[in-house]
């Protein structure tokens, strides 16, 4: 088969029926979940779309397409030309500052990644039925091609599926690892299930939490698919700001891009929302995959002890126990999600650097680097809340 790789300044320039086509096949890649949503086309789309993603933000999308002889996207691969490093979530600011300081030039630099999303996903969409491994092969000799014609130092693929970390490994790029903190669905039927796998003095202390997070009158109330309004946006979108304002300075999402989502993809969304005296006073989005829910962002425009943990975890455990989904991923970092029940999960991205002395400390680094997270993963599991067959 004969393949033609081309690169698109923004998915207005795909249609969205055939950038899915690759980005959920189904048995593929994607196959721990086959509706990531944030790899579709409606995710991404709105990000550029509302203005979130673009060149004067320093995304500049520049995705990469794989078509056949009948011009039919067989593959892609969401890219963005970088002038920063800022909203990844795996961070190579050490990298770029030892690389200026040696009078290298680190920026522009290929991202391949959901933007401000550290969500493990697919990276090298490829449509079913196709040899995968050779059309992935055609996706990156695209990416070190745009890479040389734009001069960009890097290639930085984040959040990856082991298929699509193998792949790259295999094709000499850095493996990296990092940790986050997951919730696993142990088949139960009640969130009392959960409770009652863990230790008794851990059960009670969630149930102590939760108690606490909804004194003063507060209610919680779960939003999506058409019950989501621009109302309830309006009062998220209040959340958010405020919430980011104050931890990174400038949060990354406007309201437009919430708005389209909301248009777009509100099937796929869970807002879990707090309401105190008829208002509403505290939210988070989640994203519904096929087999697990993703916690994206919170917000509040009121304190109250634990509303943060009831609003973005243990609701978020009951929604998944309530659908029967098989994990809740809750971000980034974040090591007081141990004693909720979130277990430790090894993250992984993959790095190819074109100047061989910058290669070369890079990959001295992460060898280091993995031994520390290998470690500390390791330590954490043994002090995960859950009880010993010994304990009550």
């Amino acid at each position: 088969m004969a393949f033609q790789v081309k690169i698109a300044q923004g998915l207005k320039a795909v249609e969205a029926v055939e950038w899915d086509a690759c980005a959920f096949p189904g048995c593929g890649s994607n196959s721990d979940d086959p509706q990531n949503p944030f790899v579709s086309h409606a995710f991404l789309s709105a990000l550029e779309e509302s203005g979130c993603v673009g060149a004067k933000t320093g995304w500049a999308p520049v995705h990469v397409l794989v078509e056949d002889e009948a011009d039919r996207l067989i593959a892609a691969a969401p890219c963005y030309l970088k002038s920063h490093s800022m909203g990844e979530y795996v961070f190579d600011h050490a990298w770029a500052d030892a690389y200026s300081r040696a009078g290298g030039r680190y920026y522009p630099k290929l991202q391949l990644a959901v933007p401000f999303t550290p969500v493990t996903g697919p990276r090298l969409l490829v449509r079913p039925g196709l040899q995968a491994e050779d059309v992935r092969a055609h996706l990156v000799a695209g990416l070190r091609t745009l890479r040389d014609q734009t001069n960009a130092s890097s290639i930085h693929a984040t959040f990856l599926q082991d298929a699509d970390t193998e792949t790259l490994a295999s094709m000499g790029f850095l493996r990296r690892d990092d940790q986050q903190f997951h919730w696993f669905n142990d088949a139960y039927g009640t969130f009392e299930d959960f409770l009652a796998a863990l230790a008794s003095r851990k059960r009670k202390a969630i149930r102590r939490e939760r108690r606490d997070a909804l004194q003063n009158g507060i209610s919680v109330e779960w939003v999506t698919g058409p019950e989501i309004t621009e109302a309830h946006w309006d009062a998220f979108f209040a959340f958010y700001m405020d919430t980011g304002s104050r931890k990174w300075g400038r949060p990354y999402l406007n309201r437009a891009f919430f708005s389209l989502i909301g248009e777009r993809m509100a099937d796929r969304v869970l807002l879990v929302m707090a309401k105190r005296s008829g208002r509403y006073i505290a939210g988070a989005i989640n994203f519904i995959g096929d087999k697990r829910l993703y916690g994206r962002n919170w917000g509040c425009i009121e304190d109250h002890p634990f509303l943060h943990f009831e609003v973005c975890y243990y609701q978020a455990i009951e929604f998944a126990i309530a659908k029967g989904l098989d994990r809740v991923e809750a971000g980034a970092q974040g090591e007081h999600k141990l004693a909720r029940g979130y277990r430790p999960v090894i993250t992984s991205s993959a790095h190819d650097i074109a100047d061989p002395s910058l290669r070369r400390a890079v990959q001295s680094y992460l060898e280091q680097e993995r031994l520390y997270v290998a470690e500390a993963a390791e330590e954490l599991s043994s002090a995960t809340p859950f009880r010993h067959t010994d304990e009550d």
